[in-house]
């Protein structure tokens, strides 16, 4: 059993913190499974309610759809019903999304996420998301992802959501984030549900704005600490945990690639994963860009150990 049944008319249960999760490989370049079921532990230990994969932080279009299902079988028998396990349906052509969508559903996965397509007519972008569904999943969940702009417009997320019946959830990662989150929720009355990623840097305004579901892929326990906080209503005591996290936040928002280097590490220098290895390469990993992540992995751990957080 998943951890709740949202449908159409309750689709609020998500709310909590999801990990978009970074693949781990071995040091001979293969998915390492036992780094995965780690992984699980360690952020359901931390006050994880969910996980998104593969997606762009598990560098999805760096692995053969073999790869893809065998990840989402491990990760399914991992969580074991603990959690919500999002299906991440990201590819280079629609049919090899569409299979990713298939192969999803056939695992088990609660949700299917699927970016809305860009360069593409309005027309174009309705018959995508209509075939996509058309394979019969019960929860879609579509990302509007920008990282340079305001992705898809407003009221064509509002149509997709009236014409889409299992389109009731939605990724915002545009720039800016903020007005996007209020526009969509006025737009459909508040009836899709909206979640954070790339834009938690501005994680307390998200809160203000009613975001409630925030897809990270790392400091589990400080995203958890500051919406239990927020939800409670002790406002200034989330707005102290998140400006712990600024440091990081604002190194590894430069770009994906030093996310996906960053995170890592620190789950390397944890222990969780055994090699920090990336496929990714989009960008140089430097030495200047080393000594931050070095020092800043130093601070993570150490308020990791003071608080007892992962264990």
């Amino acid at each position: 059993m998943s951890p709740g049944e949202p449908g159409r008319d309750r689709p609020l249960e998500l709310d909590g913190v999801v990990i978009s999760l970074n693949t781990p490989f071995t040091a001979d370049d293969r998915i390492d499974f036992a780094a995965i079921e780690r992984a699980v532990e360690w952020h359901l230990a931390a006050g994880a309610v969910g996980f998104l994969a593969p997606a762009q932080a598990g560098e999805v279009l760096e692995l053969s759809p073999t790869e893809r299902l065998d990840l989402l079988r491990c990760l399914r028998d991992a969580t074991r019903g603990r959690a919500w396990l999002i299906g991440g349906a990201t590819a280079h052509e629609e049919s090899e999304g569409r299979e990713a969508a298939a192969a999803a559903m056939r695992v088990g996965c609660d949700y299917v996420l699927s970016e809305i397509p860009t360069g593409r007519t309005r027309a174009e972008v309705v018959a995508f998301c209509q075939r996509l569904a058309a394979l019969g999943m019960e929860r879609l969940m579509l990302q509007d992802l920008d990282f340079r702009g305001g992705g898809a417009a407003v009221d064509l997320i509002a149509e997709l959501h009236e014409r889409i019946e299992p389109f009731r959830w939605l990724k915002v990662e545009t720039t800016p984030a903020g007005p996007k989150y209020s526009a969509v929720l006025a737009a459909t009355g508040g009836r899709l549900h909206v979640s954070g990623g790339w834009a938690s840097m501005q994680l307390i305004e998200a809160l203000d704005r009613g975001v409630r579901t925030f897809m990270v892929t790392e400091l589990t326990g400080r995203f958890a600490r500051a919406l239990a906080q927020y939800a409670a209503g002790d406002r200034a005591a989330a707005w102290e945990t998140f400006t712990r996290m600024l440091p990081v936040l604002a190194f590894t928002r430069q770009h994906l690639d030093v996310s996906i280097h960053f995170h890592k590490q620190l789950m390397y220098r944890r222990g969780v994963f055994a090699t920090p290895r990336v496929r990714k390469r989009t960008i140089p990993w430097d030495n200047s860009w080393q000594r931050c992540a070095d020092e800043l992995i130093e601070r993570v751990l150490a308020e990791e150990h003071a608080s007892g957080e992962g264990r």
